[in-house]
């Protein structure tokens, strides 16, 4: 796929691109393992896995694009309980996709996750949060005329100096008193 993207781009195309990052419906996941290690003595992977953040930039870093930027926006919508979420995310196509994934979820497990979950997690109207965490991330394919890092050591000013840029100087350059 990475190769693809550099393919399909002109030189300084840009990538732009949004998926869902790793803290992703972190309420459902933390309610099943809890509720399945208490249940069954263990837990398997029933929420999909997500990336994170910095593995995104690293991707795009190896994928040869230049002036990276990624950002992050966490949208939290409410639902009546944790079986509601669970729904929406099959009507999406969200369901589990992991290959190590446990094929049965008890009932007596599920109830427990669903208690945990509104236990946790849920608001004072008894409704419950489904956090998505959603990373944008933007590319530019490298090319020449592309704006350069300038030279090591051909800065005019140091950082030291920041703290001083508040201070008046006299038309000469020199400090007021």
């Amino acid at each position: 796929m990475r190769a693809s993207m550099q393919y399909v781009l002109k030189p300084d195309g840009v990538f732009i691109g949004a998926m869902l990052g790793g803290e992703t419906l972190y309420e459902l996941r933390c309610s099943l393992q809890l509720s399945e290690l208490e249940r069954e003595g263990g837990f398997g992977p029933h929420v999909s896995p997500y990336t994170s953040v910095t593995d995104l930039g690293n991707l795009l870093g190896q994928a040869g694009f230049n002036m990276l930027t990624v950002d992050i926006d966490d949208i939290q919508v409410y639902y009546p309980g944790m079986f509601e979420v669970m729904n929406d995310l099959q009507g999406m196509g969200e369901s589990n996709c992991a290959w190590n994934r446990k094929s049965i979820l008890h009932r007596d497990t599920m109830l427990a996750a669903a208690a945990i979950y509104k236990e946790m997690y849920g608001s004072e109207d008894g409704s419950v949060p489904a956090t998505f965490q959603i990373l944008y991330m933007i590319g530019w394919k490298p090319h020449e005329s592309q704006a350069k890092p300038a030279q090591r050591g051909s800065a005019m000013l140091s950082f030291g100096d920041l703290g001083k840029i508040n201070q008046p100087y006299s038309t000469d350059g020199s400090k007021k008193k």
